[in-house]
């Protein structure tokens, strides 16, 4: 196979919501500059779990995210770190612009709320104390990953290309699965099996091991439909013990990384 490069790059400025993709990213000493640097949280969420960066931290189930309100993908996001300003649309009309003073996350939190309430399943925001919801972090510091190790998600095409096969979905979209880094020229499904070093270009991680999946990926990152029946597909059909997809890479030095840049194994 040709030498191994990064064909695409992505990060999630608000946990569960739409992905930017980018042309390059700065890897800190634990997780990726700018992922998941906020998250709205349940008025229910309860004590945190944990703290990651001397801040608190919750399970995912303590958001809205993609696993308990797939429509959230109808919404598109964008963050400027620069102006410190959250935009959010709804098939390409404005629908909240807030700075990220007490004022602007409330309104931030409103207008989603009022989204979500507009939904079949709503999150079970009628629940008591499930609201209000809250915008949660700083907008710099990456926080609120999956796991309090927060880590670098990878993954390769070709591991999509042959699930896409076997979900009757050549073109499945990989932005369900909420990778920060795809790469080209691995065998399918090699990179769940990487253990040691793992570079990219100058920046070095170590893998870890295999990103266990939930139903948040089975939801169309265009308009969240259950469309795909991705974890029985990967344990039906793929034939793993647990639905996998992904590694999760420990950076090891600091440092940047770009589209085209060549990746190294071992």
């Amino acid at each position: 196979m040709p030498q191994p490069r990064v064909v695409a790059l992505y990060r999630h400025p608000v946990k569960g919501f739409t992905p930017e993709s980018c042309d390059v990213l700065t890897i800190l000493h634990d997780r990726v500059a700018g992922d998941r640097v906020f998250g709205l949280r349940f008025g229910d969420a309860g004590e945190p779990m944990s703290q990651v960066q001397s801040d608190d931290w919750w399970p995912k189930q303590q958001f809205v995210n993609l696993m308990n309100t797939p429509d959230l993908a109808r919404l598109t996001l964008r963050y400027d770190d620069t102006t410190r300003r959250l935009e959010v649309s709804r098939d390409g009309q404005p629908l909240v612009e807030v700075g990220l003073d007490d004022a602007g996350r409330a309104r931030f939190a409103e207008a989603v709320a009022a989204f979500v309430r507009t939904l079949p399943d709503a999150a079970d925001l009628d629940k008591p104390g499930r609201l209000p919801l809250q915008l949660i972090g700083d907008g710099v510091t990456p926080r609120y990953q999956d796991r309090t190790g927060g880590f670098v998600t990878a993954h390769g095409r070709a591991s999509l290309e042959a699930l896409g096969i076997a979900l009757a979905d050549p073109a499945l979209d990989e932005r369900r699965f909420r990778s920060n880094v795809a790469i080209e020229g691995v065998e399918a499904w090699a990179e769940l099996g990487w253990s040691g070093r793992v570079r990219i270009c100058g920046v070095e991680f170590k893998a870890e091991r295999p990103v266990g999946r939930c139903l948040a990926t089975q939801a169309n990152p265009e308009d969240g439909v259950r469309d795909r029946e991705v974890l029985t597909t990967l344990t039906r059909e793929i034939g793993q013990a647990e639905p996998q997809f992904a590694v999760l890479l420990t950076p090891v030095t600091e440092g940047t990384i770009r589209l085209g840049d060549p990746v190294e194994v071992g």
